[in-house]
Formats: C-alpha cells, structure tokens, sequence
C-alpha cells in the first residue's frame, strides 16, 4: 500500500472548465485537469505521492488521511424552523424523522447520480 492510498481521491467532471478534475483534499491545494477521466485519475495519484513526499523531505507531520470508514451518522444541525418542518412531514408520511431525512437525502443524491 502506498502512503497516497490512505488519502481521498475525487475525479468529477466540470461544465465550468470543460475536462475533468482531480482533487485529494486535505492533502493538497488544488489539483490536476484533463480530458481522460483515467489519466487525471493516475495523475492525481502521482502528485499524491509527490506531495507526501515533499512533507517527508520538508520534515513535516503529514495531514490526518481523509480515506476512513465511516460509521453511518453524523450530526446535522438544521435550524428550529427547519426541525420543525421535517418533524411534521415525517409524522405525515409515518417514518422516524432520521428514516424520512435519510429517504430525502438519497433520493436528492441519486438524482444527481452520486449514489
């Protein structure tokens, strides 16, 4: 396993710049670019290595590694108003208010093919 590999890695495409893009938050500033979503893909995991190397040469503590399982849950504060308005819908449509925002999140992600 290399050292990158414990680090996220996200290849998407842009309408904005016209090619793909690729980011390793937490990482490093900025990213690479490219019309081959595979090639930006290999570059983004060389300059990965590349920037893991510099922090090694520099003597630096590299950053916390992004890539981590995840536990299912999280905290998300919405606002009183909001709290209120989602309670409700939930109650009407009979779910728990974590299985009805839960069913509003995936379908909202799957919409804009995330999922």
């Amino acid at each position: 396993m290399k050292a990158s590999d414990r680090y996220l890695k996200i290849v998407q495409w842009s309408e904005e710049d016209g090619c793909y893009i690729g980011t390793c938050p937490g990482l490093m500033l900025g990213g690479v670019h490219g019309d081959n979503e595979m090639e930006v893909y290999a570059e983004l995991c060389e300059a990965a290595e590349e920037c893991i190397q510099i922090y090694q040469e520099d003597g630096e503590t590299l950053p916390e590694p992004t890539a981590k399982g995840y536990a299912g849950q999280f905290n998300l504060n919405v606002g009183e108003e909001l709290h209120k308005v989602l309670s409700v819908a939930a109650l009407q449509a009979g779910e728990s208010l974590n299985n009805f925002c839960a069913n509003i999140l995936k379908q909202h992600i799957s919409v804009h093919n995330a999922l």
